[in-house]
């Protein structure tokens, strides 16, 4: 087997568990991990038996594949160094601070034929990944993304923090170009937006409601998707998927209305691995990222736009 030897640049909350993954797959050998504290970086390279540096410049020549969990900030210049090195990159969302940047880095990954592949988490949840084959042009999406307050993450505001999962969702499953989007947000807890509504109309005449916030109470997770002659519901923390359906037969409807409806459970499976080993077969078999370079500057220019036309003066 060709054992790939991986990096990963920044080992905070998220970091850490790329270096796990990477620790455990036969596929893969973990050489270092970066973190610009030192303690950090021992402590994490310590459970796994590697080498820290807090110098990512140490490793270039060492590594044929990273992931990179830095500060969004610093996403471009740390992307470019590994790619123009010649080394696969899975990068952490958002891609990059301005399109602009993420253009760039699409360009010199395609130059150098790299796997440049942007870290959408929730596209590997098996939830969304058991409905692929039911949702089929859906007209209406409703998403909802809560959570309470957390200083992880405040380096962007709750567009690029948290809905910008939902906006990549709907994105990949509408095909339609976007045609309008209004949006509302306030800063609650930080200086950015810690609450946000967002509408998008596209113009096959879908449209999608998303909400996010950062300042909730509870935690919530859920997507509802209407189509013609179906409603699909997720919610990912109860685990349960509800399918209503039109139907012919009397029996199985819900009450006067001729719907069926059934309800099934997923397991909380390991979204992360899932990614990354997604990340490795397109290393080794010369196949296209599941989340592109591409999909991933396409959400931040809709993640941009949501936050430029917030109608609330956040001064």
């Amino acid at each position: 087997m060709n054992v790939l030897r991986a990096g990963v640049i920044g080992v905070g909350h998220l970091g850490q568990y790329h270096a796990q993954k990477y620790a455990t797959l036969a596929e893969t050998d973990l050489i270092a991990v970066i973190d610009t504290d030192p303690q950090r970086g021992a402590h994490i390279a310590q459970q796994h038996g590697t080498d820290s540096y807090t110098d990512y410049h140490e490793i270039l020549d060492k590594v044929d594949l990273v992931s990179i969990a830095v500060p969004t900030e610093h996403h471009f210049q740390v992307t470019r160094d590994f790619l123009e090195a010649g080394v696969h990159v899975l990068l952490e969302k958002p891609i990059t601070k301005t399109p602009e940047e993420a253009q760039a880095l699409i360009d010199l990954a395609k130059e150098r034929r790299l796997v440049f592949q942007i870290g959408h988490l929730e596209r590997f949840n098996p939830a969304l990944q058991s409905i692929w084959g039911d949702q089929n042009n859906p007209v209406f999406i409703e998403s909802h993304r809560l959570a309470p307050f957390n200083i992880r993450g405040t380096d962007v505001d709750v567009v690029l923090d948290l809905m910008i999962h939902d906006i990549d969702i709907i994105l990949s499953m509408v095909d339609s170009p976007l045609k309008d989007i209004r949006s509302v947000g306030i800063p609650v807890l930080t200086s950015g937006m810690d609450i946000a509504n967002a509408r998008l109309e596209f113009a096959n005449g879908c449209v999608a409601n998303l909400t996010a916030s950062r300042v909730s109470n509870k935690h919530m997770r859920k997507i509802r998707i209407f189509q013609h002659n179906s409603y699909i519901s997720i919610d990912f923390f109860a685990h349960k998927i509800t399918h209503h359906n039109t139907c012919d037969d009397p029996s199985e409807q819900q009450g006067e209305l001729p719907i069926c409806v059934e309800e099934q459970s997923f397991e909380d499976a390991d979204s992360l691995m899932a990614e990354v080993q997604a990340f490795i077969h397109s290393i080794k078999e010369g196949t296209p990222a599941v989340v592109s370079g591409e999909d991933g500057k396409r959400a931040l220019e809709v993640a941009l736009d949501i936050i430029r036309k917030n109608n609330v003066a956040i001064s």
